[in-house]
């Protein structure tokens, strides 16, 4: 019996992974090696929560327990980090400093209660660069307590894969590119599908939500063919709506969208979700409308605020953070290969850690206080910097102020700044690192203790 307790009603189908237990949210998750068809007529090696591309969407409610039974099928240990969630340290699913890795074979249960709504995702953070690379990535959908009344609630994780025209693995990782913005895939996918096409009902009241669950894109995204408001960012609500022209997303980073399905004609292009390189924009999503009648024109439902602490901006207290290109090699080590630092967090690379071997923290914060962090990106590459176990209030972008919103997720350009406020009330050591994988893994990564 659930430590729960207690039995629920019936629910709907949403996941693969669902157990029919008598508790409302109780899953099932495996990793392990698949095969699956990501370009079309080829087969690609793969590794894959329950055996599946894309993996099975979780679903939740706000404020009710969650149960999550993870086997590790592989061949290497590994764990699951439940990226965005304001969850106890025990269920961060950080290796050595949240939690033993789960070794092949075993299995361990996640248990925790999401006190936000919203647009999640779940990876490793074992061996990212692989483990990520090759498909362990999948969609949390925090449902609100009461449901905004959609008539769509698309889910679409966007991924580019090292994959050549065969299907076959390229590099997940170079150094010159590790060094730089990261090594890029060449296949885009959104659901494991290159340039999917979705069809609506003309009318329905649209939610799209867009993961980034790539390992080293910034996807500068737009949606041609329909006027869309930006209604969520990285899985909070915005206080404002706003129109959607363009907004990038970084690793790790979400944009929730609500729109009004319009009617649509071959001859009228449709509806087509794109990102943008230069003055070119790609496809990545299309969008029909079905032959259904048009439905009554309807506004786009309004999404109640996370009970996200707000930080105290005149008690707070700032903290300085800069990262930069460290831009060496190190020399050959014991084990014969050379270890790669590329990357620092105020002058320092990520040390490692394993069992009785743990760095000391970027920070030292006090359970309960307001804090600031001004990040500063003294590199010309992006920087999407991510803290786990709390929610940013960002204020600042770029010496300028800003609408205040909150988000998971800082993602600094250029030479980019920004100050981001929160009140360190979840107690536990917590990973804080940028998402583009290959810079976390070459020194971009450390942890700020709450105590």
């Amino acid at each position: 019996m659930s430590t729960f307790g207690v039995a629920a009603a019936a629910m709907p189908r949403w996941s693969l992974a669902q157990v029919d237990s008598g508790i409302m949210y109780h899953y099932r998750l495996t990793a392990e090696p698949a095969e699956t068809e990501l370009v079309p007529g080829f087969q690609s090696s793969v590794l894959a929560f329950n055996g599946d591309i894309p993996a099975p969407v979780i679903r939740a409610k706000q404020g009710q327990p969650v149960r999550i039974e993870f086997t590790n099928k592989l061949d290497e240990p590994t764990t699951i980090h439940w990226h965005g969630l304001r969850i106890p340290i025990a269920m961060d699913g950080v290796p050595f400093l949240s939690q033993k890795p789960i070794m092949p074979g075993e299995t361990f249960v996640y248990e925790f209660t999401p006190p936000d709504a919203g647009t999640f995702w779940y990876h490793p953070h074992m061996n990212s660069v692989v483990q990520l690379g090759k498909g362990l990535v999948g969609a949390l959908i925090v449902e609100e307590a009461i449901k905004p009344d959609f008539d769509i609630d698309e889910v679409l994780i966007l991924k580019h894969w090292h994959l050549d025209k065969q299907g076959q693995w390229k590099a997940l990782t170079r150094p010159r590119y590790a060094a730089r913005m990261g090594t890029p895939g060449e296949w885009g996918t959104a659901n494991g599908i290159n340039n999917p096409t979705l069809s609506y009902r003309a009318g329905s009241r649209v939610r799209l939500r867009l993961a980034n669950v790539d390992n080293t894109m910034t996807y500068n995204l737009r949606l041609k063919g329909v006027s869309a408001q930006v209604i969520a960012i990285d899985g909070n609500p915005v206080s404002v709506p706003f129109i959607f022209e363009q907004h990038k997303i970084g690793p790790g980073m979400r944009l929730d969208l609500g729109f009004i399905m319009p009617e649509t004609t071959p001859d009228s292009g449709g509806v087509v979700l794109e990102y943008l390189r230069g003055k070119f924009g790609f496809p990545l999503v299309s969008f029909i409308a079905s032959s259904a009648p048009l439905l009554k024109t309807r506004s786009i439902p309004r999404l109640a605020m996370n009970p996200v602490p707000v930080p105290d901006l005149q008690a707070a207290e700032t903290i300085p953070f800069a990262f930069e290109w460290e831009g060496a090699i190190s020399p050959v080590g014991k084990d014969g290969k050379t270890h790669d630092t590329f990357w620092l967090i105020n002058r320092r690379p990520w040390q490692g850690m394993g069992p009785g071997s743990i760095p000391e923290p970027v920070a030292d914060l006090k359970l309960g206080k307001s804090y600031i962090f001004d990040l500063k990106n003294n590199t010309q590459y992006h920087h999407p910097i991510h803290l786990h176990g709390h929610t940013f209030l960002v204020f600042e972008m770029d010496g300028k102020a800003v609408t205040p919103f909150y988000t998971d997720t800082v993602l600094l350009g250029k030479n980019g700044r920004a100050k981001a406020a929160f009140v360190a009330d979840n107690p536990g050591s917590w990973m804080y690192h940028c998402h583009v994988i290959e810079h976390m893994k070459t020194g971009l990564m450390g942890y700020v203790r709450v105590s």
